[in-house]
Parts: C-alpha cells; structure tokens; sequence
C-alpha cells in the first residue's frame, strides 16, 4: 500500500470548537430527519398489520373489530 502524504496543519482551540459545533449540529439534524422519516413507515406498517390481522381473523370466520 502507498502512504497517503500530506500537510500537517495545527488547528487551533477555535478550530476545534467550530469542529464540535458542526458535529453536534449534523447529529442534531441527522437525528430531526431520521425521527421525521420513519414516522410514516411505523404508521403505514401498522395499519398493515391490523389490515392482514383482520383479513386472518375473517378467514377463520371471526368477524373482527
């Protein structure tokens, strides 16, 4: 393997804490937009499984709820 060759550049206590900032905002949206995406699919998949519990319930002759 060849060794990737750079610059080190000295960051600076600014730099870390604008870093920081930038991490925990990512998180924080990253987060916002995961919570945001999965509420549909929760609700959809369960009305499907309502839809195919009641479906099973009728094919047995138990009429459902």
């Amino acid at each position: 393997m060849t060794a990737v060759t750079s610059h080190r550049i000295p960051t600076t206590p600014i730099d870390r804490a604008l870093l920081r900032a930038a991490s925990a905002l990512d998180a924080f949206v990253a987060h916002r937009v995961q919570r945001r995406s999965v509420a549909v699919p929760v609700a959809a998949t369960a009305h499907d499984a309502a839809r195919s519990r009641a479906q099973a319930l009728g094919a047995i002759g138990i009429m459902p709820r």
